[in-house]
């Protein structure tokens, strides 16, 4: 019976079954309303990323809010935003830190760099040059930071938001394929609707310059949060999907298209962007529509298509529709 029915009897609405998880989607959803119009799924994926710990790519041309979202999701969380804007003469130094000798005393004093902090976000990643894109794989993928033998632990909350244009290539240094697929997700951004830009003009002809000071957005509590994440990590996985997540996974491998197939690493990413998209929905456990939609950010960064393929007008997000079109999908 649904929750619509019980009321209309009289009944008291059908509890959540993940409370924790449903309380933070409504107030991501009332709150972020209030700044940023629109973007209901990137928010979401946002979202996914941090409640499962971990790292996304958002890729959409410039001045469609790919900063302020990430910005508005700390500020909802409770959690600390920092902003690397990435240069072609940025150094390791400048995300991670660096020791300094102290004036007056005989000793050295290490530097927390930008990267010590809950949310980073790295704008234009792209555009550092391969030794500075190589300082976050450590951080990214064991969340701690080697400096001078060293080793600094970074937040429990670190996540790595990283931004890049995908029609400007001038003055860029490629991903490698080892650095993509340490992210979880890629998300894309675009345009938002009319109905929505014409929303965004109207709160920015009537607010100040910041938007999103203005909003006074409320934090979460850190308890709330942590509670969210340990309702998606419970979340019920039957074994039938275990093979069907693994199915997929191994058909890219073998897709006439693909020069490169997903990863082990995508199976698992793949079963924890479906687990977040189970309890988004206020469910304990996974069904194939969960792994349908968690494919294409989970795997698209993860894949890389033969130049005939591209010749012929294929993409990423094609060539995996197809890929899931051809998985036989379990019946249980």
């Amino acid at each position: 019976m649904t929750e619509e029915r019980n009321i209309e009897q009289g009944a008291a609405p059908q509890a959540a079954s993940l409370p924790a998880t449903q309380q933070l989607l409504a107030a991501s959803r009332a709150e972020l309303g209030r700044v940023i119009a629109g973007q209901s799924e990137v928010i979401g994926e946002v979202l996914v990323a941090v409640l499962t710990q971990g790292h996304a790519l958002l890729e959409g041309v410039p001045g469609i809010a790919k900063t302020l979202i990430v910005k508005s999701v700390g500020r909802l969380l409770g959690l600390g935003f920092q902003r690397v804007q990435g240069t072609p003469d940025l150094m390791p130094a400048d995300i991670l830190g660096t020791t300094m000798f102290r004036p007056g005393t005989d000793t050295f004093t290490f530097h927390a760099g930008p990267v010590f902090t809950d949310l980073l976000l790295v704008d234009e990643i792209n555009r550092m040059p391969p030794r500075t894109q190589a300082a976050l794989l450590e951080c990214m993928e064991e969340r701690h930071v080697t400096s001078d033998g060293v080793q600094r632990p970074l937040p429990p909350w670190f996540t790595v938001f990283a931004t890049e244009n995908p029609i400007d290539f001038e003055g860029t240094y490629p991903l490698p394929e080892a650095q993509l697929d340490r992210f979880l997700l890629k998300i894309k951004v675009s345009y938002p609707a009319p109905e929505e830009e014409r929303q965004m003009l109207e709160r920015h002809h009537g607010s100040g310059s910041n938007l999103l000071e203005d909003a006074k957005i409320q934090p979460l509590s850190p308890q709330l949060l942590a509670a969210a994440r340990d309702e998606i990590l419970r979340i019920r996985v039957e074994q039938d999907l275990y093979g069907y997540i693994l199915d997929l996974v191994r058909r890219t491998r073998e897709w006439p298209m693909l020069a490169l197939g997903a990863s082990p690493r995508a199976a698992i990413c793949l079963l924890r962007v479906a687990q977040a998209f189970a309890a988004f929905e206020d469910r304990d456990y996974i069904i194939p529509d969960d792994v349908k939609r968690a494919v294409l950010p989970a795997l698209r960064h993860r894949i890389l298509l033969k130049p005939e393929a591209e010749l012929e007008g294929f993409d990423s997000d094609r060539v995996l529709g197809d890929v899931v079109a051809a998985v036989a999908v379990p019946r249980r």
